[in-house]
């Protein structure tokens, strides 16, 4: 299956690598654990990262976006990563490249990219990612392993989610061998200090409820600053402290920002990507 990725990396002597907007682990991971696999097989190559700020992802290693002029786009290959919508992906600069990659573990909404690799059987756009290395006999070094296992755990939910499957452990079983602290990864994930579960507990206390037992919570602007934490931290960092609510299998997060209303929607067995796609999201 990714034999043509493969192909396209060794053809292009530039390789410009991004991912979708406000990213979570799976597509820092993705991103960086693909520009640690390219250094270290092709080292005579240009390859870049870019995209918005990593945020609380910014411990990554590599995560901070490079700075790269738009005339390097003209011969560059531009590889998507872990974005089921074009609209979604960081820095638009990629649709003035030579030629278009996307690797995607989401449900297949349209064609993005020239050339598509797209299996919603996959938990993670890292285990795809994973795959590609292991299948292609190349080397696999222990920066890109630690940065594929980081979004592997943060997109299986820690191996709990349904996506969790015997293959998601041999994968996983593949970047450990490579060899790397896994604690510092889960030190820096899990752990919080008193400001975070402080906001936590505030969070909890707003959550409200639909009929249909849809949990939900609404941030407004004014009452934003009192969690004092940024934007992300609360829409994204915050949603799935609803996912462990028995009896709910729907939720949803909305945080209002200077630019609009976040929206951030989750689920439990039940398909809410057409909810999304409806309103500019997916995945």
């Amino acid at each position: 299956m990714f034999e043509k990725a493969i192909e396209l990396i060794q053809n292009f002597h530039t390789v410009i690598i991004h991912r979708h907007a406000n990213p979570d682990g799976d597509a820092i991971g993705a991103q960086t654990g693909l520009w640690f696999f390219i250094r270290a097989n092709f080292p005579e190559k240009q390859v870049f990262c870019v995209g918005d700020d990593p945020k609380r992802y910014s411990f990554m290693d590599h995560s901070a976006p490079d700075s790269i002029p738009d005339v390097i786009y003209s011969d560059a290959l531009a590889v998507i990563l872990d974005s089921s919508s074009a609209e979604l992906i960081s820095d638009m600069r990629w649709k003035s490249a030579k030629s278009t990659l996307r690797i995607d573990h989401h449900v297949m909404l349209a064609q993005i990219a020239e050339y598509e690799i797209v299996d919603p059987a996959y938990e993670s756009c890292c285990g795809m990612i994973a795959d590609m290395i292991r299948e292609s006999g190349l080397k696999l070094t222990p920066e890109c392993a630690k940065a594929l296992y980081t979004g592997l755990v943060t997109d299986s939910g820690r191996f709990l989610y349904d996506s969790t499957t015997s293959a998601t452990f041999k994968r996983a079983a593949y970047l450990t061998s490579a060899g790397f602290s896994r604690e510092s990864i889960f030190k820096n994930l899990y752990s919080n200090d008193f400001k975070n579960l402080r906001a936590r507990a505030q969070f909890i206390l707003n959550i409200k409820f639909t009929m249909h037992n849809v949990a939900y919570v609404y941030t407004t602007l004014e009452e934003f600053p009192t969690y004092g934490l940024d934007a992300f931290s609360v829409s994204r960092g915050m949603v799935n402290t609803m996912s462990d609510i028995r009896g709910v299998e729907i939720w949803a997060n909305f945080t209002e920002t200077e630019s609009g209303i976040w929206c951030e929607i989750r689920s439990s067995g039940k398909n809410v990507c057409p909810v999304a796609v409806k309103y500019g999201g997916g995945g």
